[in-house]
């Protein structure tokens, strides 16, 4: 009676190691997955500032119908800092970049995950990210991008 205890004892210790291994595994990849679709938030909000910048009139302070030269200094977005040029922005879920030659119709935000695993080596704007588009009349939000090389 007292090896069968023992071998239930032990098969019981595998099982429930094997059982915290895997809620380990789908819990790092549910808090990745959640800085994913914060940034994605993040940037359909950047999306919907810009476009209401971009119909203000230059004398209220917007674009006067043209994305060229929008900072992140002109849209309301909860950044913790913000660059000195204003393109780019760091908050707890990533950091977000205003691609140089914004357009009249258009222009593209680069979002870095603070998930990734490359996240923060210098100069912190490193390994995968999301493009976002912004027109005048839509926000597009592409997939995770690779690391470029």
């Amino acid at each position: 009676m007292g090896q069968q205890q023992l071998l239930l004892v032990i098969l019981v210790t595998i099982i429930v190691g094997i059982a915290t291994v895997v809620a380990i595994n789908i819990f790092g990849t549910s808090a990745e997955q959640a800085n994913q679709d914060a940034v994605r938030q993040d940037l359909a909000q950047i999306g919907t500032s810009a476009q209401g910048w971009y119909i203000r009139p230059d004398m209220l302070g917007g674009g006067g119908n043209s994305f060229e030269g929008i900072t992140f200094r002109d849209i309301t977005f909860p950044a913790e800092s913000i660059s000195e040029d204003g393109l780019t922005a760091h908050n707890i879920n990533g950091t977000y970049v205003i691609q140089e030659g914004s357009s009249e119709t258009q222009f593209l935000v680069r979002a870095y995950p603070s998930s990734d695993s490359s996240y923060g080596t210098a100069p912190s704007i490193a390994g995968a990210y999301f493009i976002g588009t912004v027109t005048r009349s839509n926000v597009a939000i592409g997939s995770l991008q690779a690391a470029a090389e």
